[in-house]
C-alpha cells in the first residue's frame, strides 16, 4: 500500500509473519461460517438441541470475528507507526518438483 511507503520501521520493530491480506482472507472465511451458522440458528424446523448447538459454535464466531478484527486493526496501526514489521517467507514448494520429490525421481 502506498500509505505505507514512507514508514521507517523503528530499529526494535517486531517481525510479523502474517500479512494483513492473509487476515483479511481469514476474516472472509470466518463471515461465511457466521453466515450459515446463523442460518441454522435461525431455522425454525430444527430440535432444540440442533439450535443450542449452533448458537453456541455462532458465539464462538462472533468472539473470534472480534478477536481477528481487533488483531487486523492493531496490526495495521503498528505497521504505519513503524514498531512492526511484515516478513513474507517465500514458498518453498517440493511436491511438483521431480528432483526435489521422491515419488517423482523415483519413478525414474
Amino acid at each position: 500500500m502506498s500509505m505505507y511507503k514512507d514508514v521507517k520501521p523503528a530499529p526494535d520493530a517486531k517481525i510479523n509473519t502474517e500479512t494483513p491480506a492473509w487476515a483479511i482472507d481469514r476474516l472472509s472465511i470466518l463471515a461465511l461460517k457466521i453466515y450459515h451458522f446463523s442460518i441454522e440458528v435461525n431455522r425454525t424446523d430444527a430440535s432444540p438441541e440442533h439450535h443450542a448447538r449452533c448458537k453456541a459454535k455462532y458465539d464462538v464466531l462472533m468472539t473470534q470475528k472480534a478477536d481477528l478484527t481487533l488483531a487486523i486493526d492493531q496490526l495495521l496501526e503498528e505497521l504505519g507507526n513503524g514498531t512492526k514489521v511484515m516478513k513474507v517467507y517465500r514458498q518453498m514448494k517440493m511436491y511438483n518438483d521431480p528432483s526435489l520429490n521422491p515419488m517423482l525421481y523415483g519413478k525414474k
